[in-house]
């Protein structure tokens, strides 16, 4: 059963530093390849707005991690729904790094720490949460949640129409409660928020 995603309250300041992030990453975009040429046209409603939805599901203190942040999505827009909180970004790619380091200068995010390196070499705080957005089946995503997800801590990743594909093979590794919530920007995906995560045989 999908449940809905709870709304989110206006909030002019976030709408403003959202807006700021768009036309940093359609700026960068012209040179590095953050979101595709197809998509980049459609940057509020097929990347922000479908990144932003995430902001709702995630609990309401601890630090949050997004992996493989590429171009900020979600992470910076989830820094930017939420500019108090310690939220730690890895990418790999030095560029997209790079613009991540710039985006959250632009933004007066300053609980934004960016990890330049591989997902495997990170060195993260026990998380309440993490994130990953088109980043890696969810079998490998829950062997990073269990590697840095604090006791309690949940796992809020968006998928596509393979999402119940990808929960049957990973329940043959894993144990997790699973929550499904219904994409507010595509009809056709499904949000998952997992808890209690371990690996089978724990």
């Amino acid at each position: 059963m999908k449940h809905p995603v709870p709304p989110l309250a206006a909030d002019p300041d976030r709408d403003a530093r959202l807006a700021a992030y768009r036309d940093l990453l359609l700026r960068w975009n012209a040179t590095i390849n953050l979101v595709s040429a197809r998509t980049a046209t459609e940057v509020d409603s097929r990347h922000i707005a479908d990144s932003l939805q995430l902001v709702p599901l995630l609990p309401t203190e601890g630090p949050i991690a997004d992996l493989g942040s590429g171009g900020g999505l979600p992470g910076i827009v989830i820094a930017a729904a939420l500019p108090d909180r310690e939220i730690h970004l890895v990418e790999s790619d030095r560029r997209k790094a790079a613009f991540l380091i710039e985006a959250a200068g632009t933004l007066g995010l300053k609980q934004v720490k960016i990890h330049a390196t591989r997902i495997e070499a990170a060195t993260l705080p026990p998380l309440a949460a993490i994130t990953a957005r088109a980043l890696a089946p969810l079998d490998a995503l829950l062997a990073h949640a269990a590697r840095f997800l604090a006791p309690g801590g949940i796992a809020v990743f968006p998928k596509g129409r393979a999402a119940e594909q990808e929960l049957t093979s990973a329940s043959a590794h894993w144990h997790f409660t699973t929550e499904r919530f219904t994409s507010r920007t595509d009809p056709e995906a499904t949000i998952l928020r997992l808890s209690e995560i371990r690996r089978a045989g724990d």
